[in-house]
């Protein structure tokens, strides 16, 4: 598939930035605000198709999450928790998790802005989109966790299993996507895969033995990795790794979550990735020709974070940039070098080749075991979100015949993409959280997954 800037599309909500976790936070939404100064300073933005993407109501958020954490996150307010300090703490984790000004305003750009991205690629209206708001992996469905209150992962791959019979999912955040991997741990149809730091590292989770259950099992993929590992040696396992599962699983989509604070020197990770090393990631990534979607993360060094952000936004849209910054609203942030890098350091690399290469056996042992794509059935593909007219009229009713119900099996490398006038007009019918759309008709997927709607 051939990929050109006008394929991609940019969802970018300038509100964003404005929203503060407090002085003392880590967690600074800010840093988007700066990656967008710098993206079109250098002119990007004129490169690809910006969007200010609507934002997310609780029903769309309840698709995932619970419908009284949902409600209590638009009621919530600091002086409201200090009030309620004992129901504050069932949602919202003490330190990491403030009952900030404008915390639910905030997840409703996050989360609208992944919600409308997957619907970009599920229309092929984009191959490739960037949602540098999102990537707010460890919230749970009844709680939030590790700075993320709303799971917009979570909410875009359900909208995008509705078109897509597989989807992975992909994260090379410093921490563990524990988040997104608990949410699809029982299904097939999504197969997560997250390089991390583990052993006493947050949240705990994410060893190689932790491989799914049910039906979900072997389709969750974790690369434990020790501190300092570098661009060569991270770009050994990367490889490996994605490769085989792109070459075993076949999705119809990715979606990558792009923390930096895998990134050398940030305020929390202990990895030595230069800002180059983790761009090779996405880049390879790129090259497989699967429609991609980017969203943000983790990442404490808020310069490092806007550059590499920045930086990666070039390179999907496969343009040159200048070493050298071009001036732009944030400009003293970035001396005294000035320059679009983020290098490594000296540190030591605790990881071993021989370390990784057993790492990648088992791995590749535990993928052996994915025998064939999904089985699934077809049905109506579900209406999407924000629904549409709840009266469709006669057209509804078209080719209902055609639409009728069927038992298929999926050879592997059967992945099909379907337009914008592709299934809008289906009933509601099929459970949304659990269809996808192949030849006009949605897929039902039969896995009894931890996912709900």
């Amino acid at each position: 598939m051939g990929i050109g800037s006008r394929r991609v599309t940019y969802f970018y909500d300038e509100d964003v930035g404005s929203y503060n976790y407090g002085y003392d936070h880590c967690m600074k939404p800010f840093r988007i605000r700066m990656a967008h100064s710098i993206i079109t300073s250098y002119g990007l933005d004129k490169k690809m198709a910006v969007i200010r993407p609507p934002r997310a109501t609780a029903q769309d958020m309840t698709r995932f999450h619970t419908d009284d954490y949902i409600t209590y996150l638009q009621r919530v307010s600091p002086e409201l928790a200090e009030q309620m300090p004992t129901y504050n703490e069932r949602f919202l984790p003490p330190m990491d998790c403030p009952p900030f000004d404008g915390v639910y305003e905030f997840c409703s750009i996050s989360a609208g802005g992944s919600i409308a991205g997957a619907q970009r690629i599920n229309h092929g209206d984009s191959d490739i989109v960037i949602n540098w708001a999102g990537g707010l992996h460890h919230a749970k469905k009844g709680e939030a966790s590790g700075f993320c209150y709303v799971n917009d992962i979570v909410l875009a791959i359900l909208e995008l299993l509705r078109y897509h019979q597989r989807v992975v999912y992909l994260d090379i955040d410093v921490h563990h996507g524990d988040g997104v991997e608990e949410a699809f741990y029982t299904t097939d149809r999504v197969m997560s895969v997250s390089f991390h730091q583990f052993g006493n590292f947050f949240p705990g989770t994410g060893d190689i033995k932790d491989v799914g259950v049910e039906r979900g099992k072997y389709y969750a993929v974790n690369v434990p990795l020790r501190e300092g590992i570098d661009d060569e040696t991270y770009a050994f396992v990367f490889q490996r790794v994605m490769r085989n599962v792109m070459e075993t699983f076949r999705p119809g989509a990715v979606l990558m979550q792009c923390g930096t604070d895998s990134l050398s020197g940030d305020r929390l990770g202990c990895f030595n990735l230069s800002m180059k090393g983790h761009a090779a990631c996405v880049e390879f990534m790129k090259s497989f020709g699967v429609p991609l979607f980017c969203v943000g993360g983790g990442g404490y060094t808020i310069r490092n974070v806007a550059r590499t952000w920045a930086y990666e936004t070039s390179v999907l849209l496969g343009e040159k940039v200048e070493p050298s910054l071009p001036y732009n609203d944030y400009y003293d942030f970035y001396g005294p070098e000035y320059l679009l890098d983020v290098p490594a350091s000296n540190m030591v690399n605790m990881n071993t080749r021989e370390q990784l290469e057993r790492i990648c056996i088992d791995i590749n042992e535990h993928l052996r075991q994915v025998a064939h794509a999904p089985s699934v059935e077809m049905h109506d593909v579900p209406k999407d979100w924000p629904s549409d007219s709840e009266d469709q009229g006669e057209d509804g009713a078209e080719d209902k015949d055609a639409r009728v119900s069927v038992n298929v099996r999926r050879r592997r490398g059967g992945n099909s993409h379907v337009g914008a006038n592709g299934g809008a007009r289906g009933a509601r019918g099929a459970h949304n959280s659990s269809s996808t759309l192949r030849n006009g008709a949605a897929i039902h997927d039969s896995s009894g997954s931890n996912y709900s709607e």
